[in-house]
């Protein structure tokens, strides 16, 4: 039997006051995750602002990570880019160094594309890691993407890649396409990002998650990722996030949390939320889940 995804923090990024990554902030967040019940970290997945972060910069970071003890088969790599060769290109200079996975989005800057036409894309990507390929995880987060992945096309690639795709991201919220990727799908690593439905997703033989509140809360999303164990706090602390901009409101509360402003640092086009916002976001974090932000 195999072992279980867990969970996965979807690292947020921090950046020094001239924009550029505070890679030894990149260590200590993962360092953080890593000892409080995350199996692993993602780097520059959605949370991570993984689309601002460039190739050059994602081998600074990746090198420094294991340079500090953190193993490879500790790291997701997210790949969020449009361009087959780009994408192919992040995600062989990730697994050349041995991560557990790529999380591999779909291409966004299109709209309204066809099954045919993603299949085509992702085979394109393939293609070009060659003996690379491995381990992929594709992205489902039709809010941010505007290309959702139906249940069909998961079984189009499952089935023309099965060495390669082993598992799924389901983001979007949509319980029933997440129940229906579920009972179709079990055999691949399902994984579920929204957290309100994460524990039944567990229950129903999700594997885990990779999760952007494990950066605030990694032992209690541990437990409903790992165990099925239902969270009500963790789930309306989500619904009460999303009525805001969700990157720049998970930096604001680590900023609270640790008293490190630069937290606050988004890149653009992104802009740092604002004190009264997350005021506003740190009171209901606060009533919540008052030890942790004490």
């Amino acid at each position: 039997m195999r072992e279980s995804f867990g969970l996965s923090a979807a690292l947020a990024t921090p950046f020094d006051a001239d924009g550029e990554i505070a890679v030894s902030g990149v260590i200590a967040q993962a360092r953080h995750c890593l000892s409080n019940g995350c199996k692993s970290v993602t780097l520059f997945g959605t949370t991570g602002e993984g689309a601002s972060i460039g190739m050059q910069e994602r081998q600074q970071v990746l090198a420094a990570m294991m340079a500090a003890g953190i193993a490879p088969s500790q790291i997701v790599m997210g790949v969020l880019v449009d361009a087959a060769e780009d994408a192919a290109a992040q995600a062989r200079e990730a697994l050349a160094h041995g991560v557990r996975n790529i999380l591999l989005a779909p291409p966004s800057y299109f709209k309204n594309v066809s099954d045919d036409g993603l299949f085509k894309w992702f085979a394109a990507v393939f293609a070009m890691l060659g003996t690379h390929a491995r381990d992929v995880i594709v992205y489902n987060i039709p809010s941010v993407t505007m290309v959702p992945l139906s249940i069909s096309l998961v079984g189009r690639l499952r089935a023309a890649f099965p060495d390669t795709v082993v598992g799924v991201k389901d983001s979007s919220g949509d319980w029933p396409y997440t129940e229906t990727l579920l009972k179709t799908h079990g055999a691949l690593i399902i994984l579920i990002g929204d957290e309100r439905h994460l524990a039944r997703g567990v229950r129903l033989g999700g594997q885990g998650a990779i999760s952007g509140m494990a950066n605030l809360l990694p032992r209690e999303v541990q437990a409903m990722a790992e165990k099925g164990i239902d969270d009500a706090n963790v789930e309306r602390f989500v619904g009460e996030l999303l009525h805001y901009p969700v990157i720049p409101s998970i930096k604001a509360i680590l900023a609270r949390m640790t008293g490190d402003e630069s937290w606050l640092a988004v890149r653009p086009p992104l802009v740092p939320m604002s004190k009264d916002d997350c005021d506003k976001l740190f009171a209901v974090f606060g009533a919540l889940f008052r030890a942790k932000a004490a």
